[in-house]
């Protein structure tokens, strides 16, 4: 994975965000090299500022809001979680992609969820922010979180719909199975690594 530069990195969002709104055109302004392949990755360092803002949301809930190394430790745990949530359902998608079908569009698909994932990111940010001032028991800030939840995953099976191309059955089940995927992930480097997440505390 290489430092883009503004103008790569713009085009990648702009194709991704093309993707979510079901145009497939959208893959022209992705890099599908293997240099594409591995520098779509940058998309984490893209996301990284949105995501950090969640993290310290749910750290400050469920950290020791006395022990700054505490806080800090939890902050580490979360980003492991998220990190970990958005690359080994990708691993595990390398494995069963050419047994599916779809080991064509396996290159594709990882460019361009990548990048929608770091749109994505920043689309949860009002929600992330609004964390920081309430709880997330409360109700307007899980009703935010709700929707932009919501959102997203239309937006990302519009974006699995106009990369595999090969009609919504298929596009739906590799949605499917990825949303299965990463949520199998999650709670798993949860448990793994002792967070106890409070209700409505994701999202």
């Amino acid at each position: 994975m290489t430092m883009l530069s503004a103008d790569e990195t713009y085009a990648s969002l702009a194709g991704a965000w093309r993707l979510m709104f079901g145009k497939a055109d959208g893959l022209r302004m992705l890099d599908l090299s293997a240099d594409g392949f591995w520098n779509s990755f940058f998309a984490i360092v893209v996301a990284l500022p949105a995501l950090i803002v969640g993290w310290v949301g749910i750290a400050n809930e469920i950290g020791d809001p006395n022990a700054f190394a505490g806080r800090l430790g939890m902050l580490l745990k979360l980003a492991t979680v998220d990190i970990g949530s958005w690359v080994l359902p990708l691993v595990a998608l390398a494995l069963v992609a050419p047994r599916a079908g779809i080991g064509g569009r396996f290159v594709h698909y990882v460019v361009a969820s990548n990048w929608a994932s770091a749109i994505i990111a920043w689309l949860m940010l009002p929600s992330a922010l609004l964390r920081l001032f309430v709880s997330s028991a409360d109700e307007i800030s899980g009703l935010v979180s709700l929707l932009l939840f919501a959102l997203s995953m239309v937006l990302t099976w519009r974006m699995t719909n106009a990369t595999i191309g090969k009609g919504a059955a298929v596009g739906t089940a590799v949605f499917a199975g990825m949303f299965v995927a990463s949520l199998l992930v999650l709670f798993g480097l949860q448990a793994l690594l002792g967070i106890d997440m409070p209700d409505g505390a994701r999202g």
